[in-house]
């Protein structure tokens, strides 16, 4: 019988959130924030400074089109499949444009069906680290509550995450575990555990791309930062209708406390915004950062921030990071070909470009970036596009992965085998779980905490999935 973890880690969580702000009264979870309270005796900030970015791909990346099998046979299933290449109809790219962008076969490393994998060919750049031994692509990664066949599935003997195929509640199960109305996300709860062993535990999670549930945490509070700095309030940048009193009174009203919490813990939050704003851009103001990230590149843009960020560690009192960026337009159900490669081909633009200016600081194998999105697609194709799937592939980058090979397990390129649930949706080799204990294992989560991190790690064999180096 499985008892449902998930529902009751938030529950707890929800409930252990309410009882410190009624024993905390008018100081409020901004002050919770700041104190670190929670289990952080069990983590290890030992070793310097460490940074994961989760970098969300919102809408559902196309994994066919983004890892393509390469050899004759897989690509010969895959276009039956797809359709289309050189002027048909269908979505499957041409195979002649994938042969620049063909993965070396790892030595003693044989996929399923001896697939080869070229990665999209307008990403370059991530084929070139995957080259150098930076990127790892970690295989048909998905939201498991508990390992899962294709038989157990059709027979519901075992419980699936809930609302598959969803948007929002995928999105939701990636980033926290539990569908929409998820309280904390993974992200978060490092945050949690990490907190002491920053001096300004306010910045130890930061969120460069808009509320998601990946960065909250039981005491961990996202700090929100925008491409161009911190997040501050317009008005008390210049004067209210012309007048100093105006904007001074304005400021007075906002930061004012009485004795309703809720309002207590708004007025926290905003002087929070108001307190902080300049001291955050004074510290990437100061940033000798040169590394160049381009135009025009939304992504680019927050990932640039981050490392600007990161460069100021030091003024900003951290050795434990989570960041969060992400870029929308993946919900391809038309239009495949050509707009999803132009999407790809941002990311790896953006990735690059911050992994160089983690060379640039010096700490390339401090800092770990990692993909995320709410779903992979159907292999089948709906004419131009192709529609909400399950697992996916995703990219770990760089200096401390163990790149340049595979992990998880690769699928059949089919649409009848065991490893798909129809139209070629991936049932997942590799939940989210294991992936992100791997993960919160290098950041310094012990293993007696990792449960409270991925809350169904206990159901599956594998903690650490290998694409991370020891530290």
């Amino acid at each position: 019988m499985f008892i449902g973890k998930t529902n009751e880690i938030s529950r707890r969580a929800f409930m252990r959130r309410t009882g410190q702000l009624a024993m905390a009264g008018a100081a409020s979870s901004y002050a919770l924030g700041l104190t670190g309270i929670g289990e952080a005796a069990a983590f290890s900030g030992s070793g310097g400074y460490k940074a994961l970015v989760c970098v969300f791909l919102y809408g559902g990346n196309d994994h066919g089109n983004t890892l393509i099998p390469y050899d004759a046979a897989n690509y010969n299933r895959y276009l039956a499949i797809r359709g289309g290449a050189n002027g048909g109809e269908g979505i499957a790219l041409a195979r002649d444009s994938l042969a620049a962008s063909v993965l070396n076969q790892p030595a003693g490393q044989v996929l399923t069906d001896d697939i080869r994998y070229a990665l999209a060919p307008t990403m370059p750049r991530l084929k070139a680290r995957f080259d150098q031994g930076l990127m790892a692509p970690l295989l048909n990664v998905g939201p498991l509550e508990a390992p899962m066949t294709r038989v157990q599935y059709d027979n519901r003997s075992v419980p699936r995450p809930p609302k598959l195929f969803s948007h929002n509640d995928q999105q939701s199960t990636w980033q926290s575990s539990n569908p929409e109305g998820s309280v904390t996300g993974w992200g978060g709860r490092m945050g949690d555990l990490a907190l002491t062993s920053n001096t300004n535990s306010m910045f130890t999670v930061i969120n460069a791309t808009g509320n998601a549930v990946f960065l909250a945490g039981e005491n961990a509070l996202p700090y929100q930062v925008g491409s161009g700095g911190a997040v501050q309030i317009g008005a008390l940048g210049r004067n209210v209708y012309r007048s100093g009193a105006a904007s001074s009174a304005l400021e007075t009203l906002l930061r004012q406390h009485n004795g309703h919490l809720l309002e207590a813990d708004y007025a926290q939050t905003t002087a929070r915004s108001i307190e902080y704003g300049g001291f955050v851009n004074n510290a990437l103001d100061n940033s000798s950062l040169t590394t160049d990230f381009g135009n025009g590149n939304r992504l680019a843009d927050q990932l640039s921030v981050v490392a600007r960020l990161i460069a100021a560690r030091g003024s900003l009192g951290v050795t434990r990071q989570v960041f969060m960026v992400s870029m929308g337009g993946f919900d391809n159900h038309d239009g495949l070909i050509g707009q999803h490669e132009g999407l790809l081909g941002q990311v790896d633009a953006a990735l690059d470009s911050f992994y160089r200016a983690t060379v640039e600081m010096g700490i390339a194998d401090r800092v770990t970036a990692f993909t995320a999105s709410d779903f992979g697609r159907t292999l089948t194709s709906n004419g131009d596009g192709s529609d909400h799937g399950w697992g996916g592939h995703h990219f770990i980058l760089g200096g401390a992965v163990n790149g340049g090979r595979f992990y998880g397990t690769a699928p059949q390129v089919s649409v009848e085998s065991n490893d798909q649930v129809g139209r070629g949706r991936l049932l997942p080799s590799t939940s989210v779980d294991e992936y992100s204990a791997t993960l919160a294992r290098w950041f310094g989560v012990s293993d007696s905490e990792l449960p409270s991190v991925a809350p169904n790690i206990g159901r599956f064999a594998t903690r650490n999935l290998g694409f991370m180096a020891a530290s």
